[in-house]
């Protein structure tokens, strides 16, 4: 149905004339106008109209007014009847009585060429009611009059005829205009007042339409359409379909990949340029000053760099509206905005070099004027008008402060842009551009911008060649480190730090050694070195005590703050207050990115303790509002963590792989591990050892490196996975590594040692309370995840000690703790039900039905099976599950296998031997071997490892 289903977001109007076109062939006749700015889709709407008319066997013609040429009477008119006329559609004139000698002079013959004496207006449009009616009879007819905004007078009083007096005929008269002051868009809002003709407005695109179109002109999935070029159609077009579809033209279809510039596509600059000449030459030179202003821009300050008087600016941008070329913008009446970006654009790429250069000067010169402290957007927009003006020197350094404003606001990304424009001169200032270097590694770091080290590394290059002094250099080495650390290149910043310290020598002055000090501490914990924790702590000491000697706050900061991170272990109140004063400094000295960064560090430890997770949240939100990249997709995985530990898998699925995507795609180097650390992590938590597997295989061995992400693949992951398959003596070996990983080479992440360790330790008889002791005065065993498992160690060996009252209110305090986290609750409660039984406290058979239900709900059989034979060795009542549809696949069911048999061969098909089958099912060898020979029968396999290959799928 023509060309309807490639028109994006039109469909209510698209509804509205197809209903039209329908009254008309069933005798009703409709009036429509459709109003809008240049290029909103008023004459694709209209064309679409035509084809629907034409395919439904209508006929369908049109005229279209115009300035070009001589002014001609009833031109769109003429137009439409001689199209009429050439198509066949035109009837004898005679059969339209009197009027046919009227509309004989609309049609072209060697005595009315011109047709330019028609007659009285009234009595063409009544003749044109005539023929449209004629023409329309038994199949409907469509009438468009196009661009009605060039439209003559004597036209427009014919539609206005027409529109009051159609009555019952088979015709549409669908009319199209601009939404701007003229006689035509008068008409359509009276016509839409006395309901003679129904108004459409069709509106901008929303950011979903114009990816969906985008994806339409370019021919690709909407998923290929880059987000650069989205971002880029979204801005520019203001939702105009026009202006996207030129844009994506420019862009060609050759290469998505992103353009260093993209001048104004040609038909848009065109467009642009007919409007603007309508203002007169006066007008125009306004508007193009205003656009060399800004995207928006105020009238004090347009009059002010134009040289006009007040009403002179008034009228031209009174004049500007009513063209559609800019609008009201922001509180005051002062203030107006182009329409769309690229119309500023177009204006000022009519300039030559020189007049853009002069203007730019006299434009810098008024904001000099008005508002001399260049308060917000003034400083960088005055940088940018002085490069253009020829002045570097003075633009890099409005460049350098806009790009240092932007920094203590927390505005990361754009401090980025602004300082890398600020180095205009490689052979400027030592000092200035040493200095500028170390705001943008800085920047750079935050960001996650590391794509720019390269064109950093040259610069430090340069200054190295010019002469920068030794130490200068050093904190700069020290600066690209820490980049280095925070993009996971930790053999590229230990060769940093290695640099800036033979740079400071034997004798370096307290101010540049606290700046490599500190960093060299964040660098340790990468380090494969057993003793890499208290290297890192008595740097970071060092650091935090010189940069407040040496009045440093981004040193202190950054100190105090690690000192706080190697503090929690062992005591989080003074983990805490670290991380409260290095915030407070971070406030008093305006730095953002240090108090977020304290924020974070609070909130997780909020978070950790009680498992709230909104503070954590908003924090991490924070950190996205400045740039702050890294830092942001951290606290991304620490709250997917808290999801998994809550059971929330599907909302901590769709996180982890979202951040993922984004930190591959950023290259945060140091974040990636952590987030497949968390989807192995996941799950292992849902029992699923073979995603597990994949997730952990993606880890490569520098990612394991980082913040000890090794013993937590075997403390959080595999050891957990192996818990849910009841294979306890697996889940043994996998703790005991992760705690060998650790003494290797410590780590700060909590991996198991302070709870589920402890838990298992003490259940095994390898823990008694000196242990228990020592893991419960850290900090880290009062997680509120640890908890539920320390608590119950505590109950186990109090049990143990005959104290029964005292083991049952540490469950209690177990179970309290566990109330968020549905499967560590459950698992806790099928690890300690034997000890609570056999020592006389607790409610060892309520909580083995209570565990038994969940893990069967889950889908985690083995640990239901060892709840059912807990509950039948301590003679409890078992509730058969063998019998019930759900419990066995069909495929399988129509081979006789039983509930009992599907868990022996789930278990078989992993070549587990018949004596830790019958442990884990807590059945006897000998039951065990009579299923493995009726699953062989039944499966027709003719040994294990043929069973073991069969089962994969089936019995997964």
């Amino acid at each position: 149905m023509g060309d309807g289903a490639r028109i994006v977001g039109r469909d209510r109007e698209i509804e509205q004339l197809q209903a039209a076109l329908t009254a008309a062939r069933n005798g009703t006749a409709n009036a429509i106008f459709l109003i809008g700015e240049p290029g909103i889709g008023k004459t694709r709407l209209a064309t679409e109209a035509i084809n629907r008319a034409v395919e439904a066997g209508m006929v369908a013609v049109r005229g279209r007014a115009s300035t070009i040429g001589p002014i001609v009477p009833y031109r769109p008119l003429i137009e439409a009847v001689q199209a009429l006329s050439r198509a066949g559609n035109l009837p004898e004139l005679s059969s339209l009585g009197t009027y046919g000698g009227v509309l004989g002079r609309l049609v072209p013959s060697p005595s009315n060429a011109t047709g330019s004496t028609v007659g009285s207006s009234v009595v063409v449009a009544e003749a044109l009611i005539r023929l449209l009616t004629v023409v329309g009879d038994r199949r409907g007819c469509l009438f468009v009059l196009d661009d009605l905004h060039d439209a003559d007078a004597e036209t427009l009083a014919i539609v206005e005829y027409m529109l009051d007096n159609l009555g019952p005929a088979p015709v549409v008269l669908l009319l199209a205009c601009r939404a701007e002051a003229c006689a035509a868009m008068d008409l359509a809002v009276n016509a839409g007042q006395r309901r003679t003709a129904t108004v459409l407005e069709p509106e901008a695109l929303t950011r979903e339409q114009i990816h969906l179109l985008a994806s339409h002109r370019l021919d690709v999935h909407p998923d290929d359409v880059p987000a650069w070029l989205l971002d880029r159609l979204s801005a520019d077009s203001a939702g105009n379909p026009f202006v996207v579809e030129e844009l994506v033209f420019a862009l060609g279809r050759q290469s998505l990949e992103e353009p260093a510039s993209l001048a104004v596509p040609v038909n848009v600059a065109r467009s642009v340029a007919r409007r603007a000449d309508r203002l007169g030459r006066n007008g125009r030179n306004i508007l193009t000053t205003a656009a060399v202003i800004g995207h928006r821009f105020a009238l004090p300050l347009l009059r002010q760099a134009a040289g006009a008087t007040d009403d002179e600016i008034l009228e031209i941008v009174e004049a500007g509206v009513a063209s559609q070329l800019v609008r009201p913008d922001g509180p005051t009446a002062d203030w107006y905005a182009f329409r769309h970006p690229l119309t500023a654009e177009a204006l000022i790429s009519e300039l030559s070099p020189s007049e853009r250069a002069g203007s730019s000067r006299q434009v810098a010169d008024a904001i000099a004027s008005l508002y001399p402290e260049l308060p917000g957007e003034w400083c960088a927009r005055s940088a940018e008008l002085r490069e253009y003006a020829g002045e570097p020197t003075t633009a890099s350094r409005l460049y350098a402060e806009a790009g240092r404003r932007a920094l203590a606001a927390g505005a990361v990304k754009s401090a980025v842009t602004l300082l890398v424009r600020a180095d205009l001169d490689p052979n400027g200032d030592l000092e200035y551009r040493a200095d500028l270097l170390g705001d943008l590694l800085l920047a750079v770091a935050e960001s996650g911008d590391f794509s720019r080290i390269p064109s950093l590394e040259k610069m430090l290059e340069e200054l190295t060649a010019a002469g920068l002094s030794p130490a200068r250099r050093a904190v700069l080495h020290a600066k690209f480190a820490n980049a280095a650390h925070i993009a996971g290149d930790q053999a590229r910043a230990l060769e940093q730090i290695v640099s800036a310290r033979a740079l400071l020598g034997p004798n370096p002055a307290a101010a540049e050694s606290a700046q490599v000090d500190v960093i060299s501490a964040y660098i340790e914990l990468g380090r494969p070195n057993p003793e890499r924790l208290q290297v890192a702590a008595e740097l970071a000491g060092r650091a935090a005590k010189a940069g407040e000697d040496a009045s440093l706050p981004i040193v202190t900061c950054d100190a105090l703050q690690l000192v706080g991170y190697l503090t929690r272990d062992r005591d989080d109140d003074r983990a805490n207050q670290l991380f409260q004063e290095a915030r407070e400094i971070a406030i008093r000295n305006e730095l953002p990115i240090f108090r977020v960064y304290s924020e974070v560090f609070l909130s997780r430890s909020l978070c950790l303790r009680t498992g709230q997770t909104s503070e954590l949240e908003e924090a991490r939100q924070s950190a996205l509002h400045i740039g702050a990249l890294p830092l942001a997709y951290e606290a991304a995985y620490l709250l997917a963590l808290q999801r998994v530990q809550r059971c929330e898998f599907a909302d901590a699925r769709r996180e982890l792989d979202e951040s993922l995507t984004t930190a591959i795609r950023l290259r945060l180097g140091r974040t990636v591990p952590f987030l497949r650390l968390g989807q192995a992590i996941s799950a292992a938590h849902q029992g699923n050892r073979t995603e597990m597997e994949k997730a952990l295989d993606l880890l490569t061995v520098e990612d394991q490196l980082i913040a000890g992400v090794r013993p937590s693949t075997f403390g959080l992951a595999r050891a957990v996975c192996s818990l849910l398959e009841e294979d306890s003596d697996r889940a043994s070996q996998e703790l005991a590594q992760a705690i060998a990983l650790d003494l290797e080479n410590p780590t700060m992440l909590d991996f198991g040692k302070n709870g589920l360790i402890l838990l298992l330790g003490v259940l095994e008889g390898l823990n008694g309370w000196e242990h228990y002791s020592a893991v419960a005065e850290r900090s880290a065993s009062r997680t509120r995840w640890n908890t539920q498992f320390t608590q119950f160690a505590h109950a186990v060996l109090l049990g143990r000690d005959g104290d029964v009252e005292g083991a049952s209110r540490a469950a209690a305090a177990a179970l309290e703790a566990a109330e968020i986290y549905p499967l560590g609750r459950h698992l806790a409660l099928r690890l300690v039900i034997q000890a609570a039984y056999d020592d006389g406290w607790g409610e060892p058979v309520v909580w083995a039905r209570e565990a038994e239900e969940y893990f069967q709900a889950n889908h985690i059989v083995a640990v239901a099976s060892a709840c059912r034979g807990l509950l039948r060795s301590m003679g409890a009542p078992v509730r058969q599950r063998r019998t019930g549809d759900e419990a066995v696949p069909p495929d399988l069911r129509k081979l006789g296998v039983t509930v009992r048999e599907l868990e022996v061969g789930r278990l078989l098909a992993q070549r587990i031997p018949n004596k830790a089958i019958a442990k884990r099912l807590h059945i006897s060898p000998r039951t065990v071997e009579k299923h493995v020979a009726n699953l062989l029968t039944k499966t027709g396999q003719h040994d294990r490892d043929a069973f073991a290959s069969f089962a994969q799928d089936s019995f997964s």
